[in-house]
């Protein structure tokens, strides 16, 4: 049970509404949270905004009691410790995802469970260190735990993977890591500034995920790839992803299908298909929750040796609820590049 004393500002909501409704997101004051087991206090520096949030404050008919705070990447400064934290102490600098089943980090203060919490790369800022931890995780989680790609790189010696929406943040991250680890990546946009976006990031080539997939990669010079991680809706691409995987390959995607689809190609081949969600580990408080802990300070490890990049591609300030809304109007306007970072509370 988290206790509450004194007042923070926050960023929340009481209605789910259009963006464009100045009541989508309202500057609010709530209570300040203490924390608890193996909690974290944290003083909120910086915040990045991911499609997650705008789909949670997407219209419906609910109506909460108290302000519903959302807000799934957070650098910080560790305030105080739960009786139960052996991890960090105050002054550690922290970044983290957070839990869907815990209030969010658009907030001054924020709790967090340590385990998923990683130290911060210390060559980055607070606001570029923010806009790492959901898309790392993500990245990380699929490439190496249910893909299952080696992290030698001899092991992937002629392997590939395409990634479908490379430009976006997980892409963006997804890319830098699979061309560490050996593999040939092609990466799907749809704008030169996109392709070139995703080229920076150590892609071999791009396509146009608005046109068939198949023949472009035919004309690169892939029959097949290995790998598939697909990175928006599948629905499009679900025909092409059955043709376009080597057989015994694996494709993983994070968005729902909106349809019902016809496995029978998949089957065929024997292809492993991984459908994941980076909050599973702390929503159901696995065994393995830690293991989110450890590949943080690892991706801050290689942050710190240059191997990876920060994927900021905007920084606005204050954090507050006007710069939030146009962060979130952002985002849905499916155009994004990397990541919209907030940073410091007025």
């Amino acid at each position: 049970m988290i206790l509450m004393t004194h007042t923070m500002k926050a960023v929340g909501l009481y209605r789910y509404l259009p963006v464009s409704d100045p009541e989508s997101l309202l500057d609010v004051n709530i209570p300040k949270p203490e924390p608890t087991g193996r909690d974290l206090l944290v003083k909120v520096m910086a915040i990045s905004v991911n499609p997650v949030d705008t789909k949670v404050r997407s219209s419906k008919d609910i109506v909460e009691t108290n302000p519903r705070i959302l807000g799934w990447d957070v650098a910080g400064v560790v305030q105080e410790t739960g009786p139960d934290s052996t991890l960090y102490k105050p002054g550690d600098e922290v970044y983290y995802s957070g839990s869907m089943v815990r209030p969010g980090g658009y907030s001054e203060y924020h709790v967090v469970d340590e385990r998923i919490v990683g130290v911060k790369p210390k060559t980055v800022t607070f606001a570029e260190a923010a806009s790492l931890p959901l898309t790392s995780i993500t990245a990380w989680e699929i490439l190496f735990e249910r893909l299952s790609i080696p992290e030698d790189t001899k092991l992937n010696k002629n392997k590939s993977i395409l990634i479908i929406g490379a430009a976006g943040g997980v892409g963006s991250i997804a890319v830098q890591l699979a061309s560490l680890v050996g593999l040939t990546v092609i990466g799907t946009t749809s704008r030169e500034e996109t392709s070139k976006w995703v080229k920076t990031h150590g892609a071999f080539a791009t396509i146009n995920h608005t046109e068939p997939l198949n023949p472009q990669l035919n004309d690169l010079g892939f029959n097949s790839v290995d790998y598939i991680f697909c990175l928006s809706a599948p629905d499009p691409y679900l025909n092409e992803m059955e043709e376009i995987i080597v057989p015994q390959g694996k494709i993983a995607w994070i968005s729902d299908a909106n349809q019902p689809f016809d496995a029978t190609m998949l089957r065929k081949k024997s292809v492993t298909l991984f459908l994941h969600s980076m909050f599973t580990r702390s929503m159901y408080q696995t065994p393995d929750m830690i293991q989110q802990h450890k590949l943080l300070n690892k991706v801050s490890e290689w942050v710190d040796a240059k191997k990876l990049k920060a994927t900021m591609s905007h920084c606005y300030e204050p954090i507050n609820a006007e710069n939030l809304r146009m962060a979130h109007k952002m985002i849905e306007s499916r155009k994004m590049i990397g990541k919209i970072v907030l940073q410091k509370f007025l």
